[in-house]
């Protein structure tokens, strides 16, 4: 099975966050499960880092990245050009631009999202929580 994990799902799993569900803990530790990490999410905390609005990384960006890359199995999910062409026919319901890049990458890949954003479900993919 192959999930596409969400910014802040992410964060919270390598930061040890206990605000992920039992279920999604269980995917995250998987060795069998492929799980893909967007590059829409590097993007995003690099720039949320940068403007210091909310995001503490434990490590200067680079460093933080370089870890997650050495001590995780995620399969990073690059950004295509049929993944922008379905941004562009996205409905607005969710109007943060990178989670809608999620939605689409979820959509052209076919695989479910792990999200606690219950925004997502107004498009036709499978959210995990």
């Amino acid at each position: 099975m192959r999930f596409l994990l969400d910014t802040s799902a992410f964060l919270w799993f390598v930061n040890g966050d206990g605000k992920l569900s039992e279920d999604v803990r269980g995917i995250l530790e998987d060795p069998d499960i492929d799980v893909n990490l967007s590059l829409v999410s590097f993007w995003e905390i690099a720039i949320k880092a940068n403007l210091g609005r909310g995001l503490e990384l434990p490590l200067p960006f680079s460093a933080f990245i370089d870890s997650v890359l050495d001590n995780y199995n995620f399969a990073i999910l690059q950004i295509s050009i049929l993944h922008l062409k379905q941004v562009a026919d996205l409905p607005r319901f969710h109007r943060d631009p990178f989670d809608r890049l999620l939605i689409a990458q979820s959509l052209v890949e076919k695989i479910p999202v792990i999200t606690n954003d219950a925004a997502f479900d107004q498009y036709a993919i499978h959210r995990i929580w």
